[in-house]
């Protein structure tokens, strides 16, 4: 299995370096997801800064695309940054309407990655009385 991977970084100035590319990533598809990531970062790193990086980026990118729910790196990290925007949306909003945030109510906002109970409580920001009472409804799941 690594002499795959690294074939295709030793080969990434071939021209047939996309359809290689292309069929690693394929290979990707068929281990846990902490293999795939594994391997996926060791070839992105091992491109370097050449075309073919720029390429397997984009494959990548169009797995997560193609195949939601595998938590997949890319996957991970777009939830991961939709929860932090979320949370943030939250804090501004409770901001500009003048209403104090301690540090506890803070932390649990941008702890939380739930994104459904963030849409609640971004919902909630815009007519709460105070930041606490964000959270009588619904909590983020254990």
């Amino acid at each position: 299995m690594p002499s795959t991977y690294l074939s295709a970084i030793v080969h990434s100035q071939s021209s047939r370096a996309a359809a290689i590319l292309e069929t690693v990533a394929r290979g990707l598809l068929s281990f846990a997801p902490d293999v795939t990531k594994y391997w996926f970062e060791v070839v992105e790193v091992g491109l370097e800064s050449t075309p073919a990086r720029k390429n397997w980026r984009k494959l990548m990118q169009d797995v997560v695309t193609h195949f939601p729910g595998h938590g997949t790196l890319f996957e991970e990290k777009y939830l991961e940054g939709k929860a932090e925007g979320e949370a943030r949306g939250i804090l501004r909003v409770l901001e500009v309407r003048g209403i104090p945030v301690s540090d506890e109510v803070r932390q649990r906002i941008t702890d939380c990655t739930d994104l459904d109970v963030l849409g609640d409580w971004l919902d909630r920001s815009g007519t709460v009385e105070r930041a606490e009472d964000l959270f009588d409804g619904r909590e983020p799941a254990g």
